[in-house]
This record gives C-alpha cells, sequence and structure tokens, in this order.
C-alpha cells in the first residue's frame, strides 16, 4: 500500500479551477464598442458639468442648501431606521465581502478568475479617482458647513463626490458587468442603477451629503464600469500570469520531490498465525566445514596465575572456613 502525497490548500484550489481547460462558450468579454465610448464621453462631460457648477456656486449650491435647511430625517423621521440599514449597501466593507463571495462562487463553477480579477480592478480605480477627486476638491459636508450658501470647497473635507454612491454603483454594477446574457445584463444594470441612487438618496437624508455629491459619485461609478472594458487585456494576462506560476511552481515542486523527496513507504501487512503453522518447518543454521567437538570435550580456557586470593599468599597457615584442620601434637 503506497502512501498517495499531502495536497495543499493552493493546489487543491488550483486543481478545482483546472477541471475545464478552456473559458465556457458562453462568457462574453466585453469590448470598447463605439456606443460605449460614446456613453463614456457624455458621462464625462456632465461630472465635468457638476464639478464646474458647483465651483461656480451655482443654482446647485442653492439646492445643496434648500434640502439641507429641509432636514429630511426630522421630516419623515419613522423612516429612520430603515435608511440606517439601507446605507449599509453602500459602505465598502460589507458590499466588497458579499459581492466577493459571489465572484468566487462564480469563478470556481467557471473555472476562471476573471471575476474576482475585474472586482479587484474596478475596486483600485475606485480607490484611485474617487479617493483623487475628494482630497484634491476637499469640500466640507452639511453638518460641518461654516458659510450658508458657499459651496464649501477647497477646506479640508473629503465629502465630494459621495463614495457611498459610487462604491454602490461599482460593487453592485460588476455583477450586471459579468453577467452571461444580455437580459440579465439588462436587469441587473437596473437593478444597480436604482439601488445606488437609493443609497445616494440616504446619505442626503441623513444629512451626511449634499445633493451635488450623490450626483458626481453616481457619476463617478458609471465612469468606472463603462471604462472597465479597457483593462480586460491587463485582466486576461494577469490570469494567465497567474496560471503560469502556478504551473512553475507546481513543476519545481515535483522535480524537488523526484530529487530529494523519501520514496514511498510500502507497508507488508502481519502474516496470520494460521499461516505461520502452515509452513514448513525452519531449516537448520549453515554451519563452517571442519571438526566440532561438544562442550565438554573442549579445553577449559583457565587465565595464567595462581587463582588463589593475595590474603592467602601471605598468610599460608590460614585454611578457608569449613575445611578440615590439622592434627595438633
Amino acid at each position: 500500500m503506497r502512501t498517495e502525497p499531502k495536497l495543499t490548500r493552493l493546489d487543491r484550489v488550483f486543481a478545482r479551477l483546472d477541471r475545464e481547460p478552456e473559458r465556457p462558450a458562453h462568457i462574453d468579454v466585453p469590448k470598447m464598442s463605439r456606443h460605449r465610448i460614446v456613453l463614456f464621453a457624455a458621462t464625462l462631460a456632465f461630472y465635468g458639468a457638476i464639478v464646474w457648477a458647483v465651483v461656480i456656486t451655482s443654482w446647485l449650491v442653492r439646492l445643496d442648501w434648500q434640502v439641507m435647511f429641509f432636514r429630511p430625517y426630522q421630516q419623515w423621521s419613522g423612516i429612520h431606521w430603515f435608511v440606517d440599514y439601507y446605507v449599509v449597501l453602500g459602505q465598502r466593507g460589507p458590499t466588497a465581502v458579499m459581492v466577493a463571495a459571489w465572484l468566487g462562487w462564480r469563478s470556481w463553477r467557471q473555472h476562471t478568475l476573471r471575476p474576482l480579477l475585474a472586482l479587484g480592478v474596478s475596486l483600485l480605480l475606485l480607490n484611485i479617482t474617487v479617493g483623487a477627486a475628494k482630497y484634491g476638491m476637499g469640500r466640507l459636508g452639511p453638518h460641518y458647513a461654516t458659510v450658508i450658501g458657499s459651496n464649501e470647497m477647497w477646506r479640508g473635507g473629503d465629502i465630494f463626490p459621495s463614495g457611498h454612491t459610487a462604491n454602490a454603483v461599482v460593487t453592485w454594477g460588476i455583477l450586471a458587468y459579468l453577467a452571461s446574457g444580455a437580459r440579465a445584463q439588462r436587469w441587473l444594470s437596473a437593478v444597480s442603477a436604482v439601488t445606488s441612487l437609493g443609497v445616494g438618496m440616504a446619505t442626503v437624508y441623513l444629512g451626511t451629503h449634499w445633493l451635488s455629491d450623490v450626483l458626481l459619485g453616481w457619476t463617478a461609478g458609471l465612469l468606472i464600469m463603462l471604462g472597465l472594458p479597457w483593462f480586460e487585456p491587463l485582466i486576461a494576462r494577469a490570469e494567465a500570469t497567474i496560471f503560469d506560476l502556478r504551473e512553475r511552481w507546481r513543476s519545481r515542486s515535483a522535480s524537488a520531490a523526484a530529487v530529494g523527496g523519501a520514496p514511498p513507504m510500502v507497508v507488508t501487512p502481519l502474516p496470520d498465525r494460521d499461516d505461520v503453522a502452515a509452513r514448513s518447518p525452519r531449516a537448520p543454521a549453515y554451519l563452517a566445514p571442519g571438526p566440532h567437538t561438544t562442550r565438554s570435550e573442549r579445553t577449559p580456557i583457565t587465565p595464567a596465575g595462581s587463582r588463589r586470593p593475595p590474603h592467602a599468599e601471605r598468610h599460608p597457615e590460614r585454611h578457608p572456613r569449613g575445611s578440615a584442620s590439622s592434627a595438633r601434637p
């Protein structure tokens, strides 16, 4: 019986991904078509228009202040508990964990790393673009506003655009982006758009964002989803590199085990007692040729010199205890 080599956790994961050597035919990788480029350009122009409207303190900023003074959380206080839970759909940690779990299962079923890599690239783009805009424009939120009617720009804030809204667009929109069929893409796109707008309006209700923050956050997330096909070649190369490194590591481990590894242990079962009794008697041991004598006929080996103790040599008149003494005169 031979013992099989113990597989590591990484070996088991890649073994599951290797069940199907080729990508399934129903998975279509989106490309940057002319229609998509037009939508991207229009969304980018809308993004710039919102920023410009806030910078020049236009009617959009006045609308922000009117909504803030309206205080929706006081007007409709009965739904405050629901909004507190609903706004979690735009937080980075919980949404990323839920979507990553679903896409991980998709990767296992479709035998490809593309869903997880697409999620990673989209979140990386979100952190870079939205984070740079937040700290670059430095707008203060409604709770920290200082001058009534001002745009509160470049005052050390990090509220513009809305990160909750942009994160909701990306994390839920990636499910529509990776959907297999056109019908599923349309339905998931509509659901992600409504969910992300709801998350943005929830932040306005709670008073943590201006209305213009939500509009810019929704536009920023949409730009990432529209421009994601430009990064598909990078995702494909990353996937190929990961599998290539895996193959090199496995071949190196196999060669190292073949050269310096211990041979497989062979376990021999113990014989039964009935088998031992049925065997022939044991053959006599082999003896070297030549005459052999019995032990009684051999010459005793005696050490040289007297075997008497030293005190008997010095006092010869003493006799051992129990021996017969000589007759006295």
